[in-house]
């Protein structure tokens, strides 16, 4: 009996840092059965999505429960509420500001719905697919970098969820999952323009026309949630007379995800076409015309000798 009696002897001289001791073990108690409760659902639930969203609850009710024990430790009684948050935010605010901005910019990100897993986002200059929000992270598949056009370089990013409070966050997927692009074909002086303008818009409508159909629903219901004007999502052609060519400048819509694939697809099909023309359509490439070579003399100076 001897040792239990010398605990509670060294617990009734020391009542603070044994009440600081029983904090930290309830802490450590509720981590490990998040963790525990994280594992359980992963391990027992089949669905991913709410595999996913069920252990995001769970980290939400943990950090709920820690927030209340570090009220009611601290100041007595959950009544003091708005004076704990006051004074204990007083004190960590400066030293833990990153971590606290992180962990709102979870909340916000969750409730406001900025974006979610799967949704492709550039934000503090770097683009990729989200494939993990946590409480303080977002973690996404890098896109581009060294590799050219919508292609992943492989890379896996985090990034502190605290970023969507500090600039702008383009999300290519939310609302309108689709995008304009465009690409410009330089058509020789002399060709059948008419022609040129009619094959371009015939492959741009033949191998569009299932964007071009699912975008005109979804932008109505963009144009009805937000103050925006209508757009014009059928292939459009514009013609630019340059020193060498005639520029068609051709824009459409387009898959987020497919920019890349669609391009090559509209540019091979196009090129298929201006062939079939036998010459009537040729696309046009950079020449330089040399006028006039001047002559250079070269006398044998030792025979003068």
């Amino acid at each position: 009996m001897e040792p239990l009696e010398n605990i509670k002897h060294w617990i009734s001289e020391h009542p603070s840092l044994s009440s600081f001791l029983k904090f930290f073990l309830w802490i450590t108690i509720i981590f490990l059965l998040i963790n525990w409760a994280r594992r359980f659902l992963k391990k027992n639930l089949p669905d991913n999505s709410v595999k996913y969203k069920s252990q995001k609850g769970i980290e939400i009710i943990g950090y709920l429960l820690i927030g209340i024990i570090t009220i009611s430790y601290f100041t007595g009684s959950i009544k003091d509420f708005g004076l704990a948050i006051g004074l204990l935010t007083a004190g960590i605010t400066i030293t833990l500001q990153e971590l606290i901005l992180s962990i709102a910019g979870s909340f916000y990100i969750f409730f406001v719905r900025v974006y979610k897993p799967g949704d492709r986002i550039e934000i503090n200059d770097i683009k990729g697919d989200v494939i993990d929000i946590d409480s303080i992270y977002t973690t996404m598949m890098e896109i581009g970098e060294w590799v050219s056009s919508d292609n992943y370089s492989g890379r896996i990013v985090k990034l502190s969820n605290a970023f969507v409070f500090k600039g702008p966050v383009y999300n290519y997927s939310r609302d309108f999952p689709f995008v304009w692009d465009e690409f410009n074909l330089p058509i020789k002086y002399g060709s059948d323009i008419d022609l040129a303008k009619q094959l371009v818009i015939a492959v741009a409508q033949d191998l569009l026309s299932e964007y071009v159909s699912a975008s005109k629903s979804n932008w109505k219901q963009v144009v009805d949630k937000y103050y925006i004007e209508d757009a014009q999502v059928d292939p459009t052609l514009a013609i630019t007379l340059t020193d060498n060519w005639v520029q068609f400048n051709l824009r459409y819509i387009v898959d987020y995800k497919k920019r890349r694939s669609t391009k090559h697809i509209l540019n091979n099909e196009i090129n298929k076409r201006i062939q079939e023309t036998q010459g009537k359509v040729l696309l046009a490439s950079t020449t330089l015309e040399i006028v006039n070579i001047p002559t250079v003399n070269i006398s044998d100076t030792s025979n003068k000798q």
